[in-house]
């Protein structure tokens, strides 16, 4: 085996480790965010992104990206969180062409209740992963990334 070929094992190898931790964490979050809140992971994720924003609104495409979902997948969770209750869309006052959307007070009071779970939830699972070997040096990583400007 050359060196490149053992760079692209080593390469491999580390993404299939961050996706088996990352299947576990959001396996994990899916089921107590849905059991105890009727969230699911991408929905929760929508709504923290929204609630870290000046005046709780982005754009769509903004929002998508936060989401990691395609626009049209965006679109269509936008439309059941607004009917839910939980998202309203605003037009843009200095476009008219963009639409953002925002938090409703049910969301603001919703995601209090879920952020706890969350956490909770994710501190356990990491927790657990570090007890693995082949997923501690990714948890390990993790806990050392800087804190975000402003936090």
């Amino acid at each position: 085996m050359s060196i490149a070929d053992d760079a692209e094992e080593i390469r491999a190898r580390g993404w299939r480790t961050l996706a088996s931790l990352h299947a576990l964490i959001e396996t994990r979050l899916e089921k107590a965010l849905s059991s105890e809140h009727r969230l699911s992971v991408v929905e929760f994720t929508v709504l923290d992104a929204l609630s870290r924003q000046h005046g709780w609104h982005m754009r769509m495409s903004q929002l998508a990206r936060a989401a990691a979902l395609s626009a049209s997948a965006a679109t269509r969770l936008v439309n059941r969180l607004e009917d839910r209750g939980l998202l309203t869309r605003v037009l843009c006052a200095d476009d008219r062409r963009g639409i953002y959307t925002e938090l409703t007070p049910a969301a603001v009071t919703l995601l209090e209740q879920a952020r706890p779970t969350h956490d909770r939830v994710l501190t356990e699972v990491l927790d657990e992963a570090r007890d693995r070997e082949e997923l501690a040096p990714l948890v390990d990583a993790l806990e050392r990334l800087p804190s975000p400007a402003g936090a």
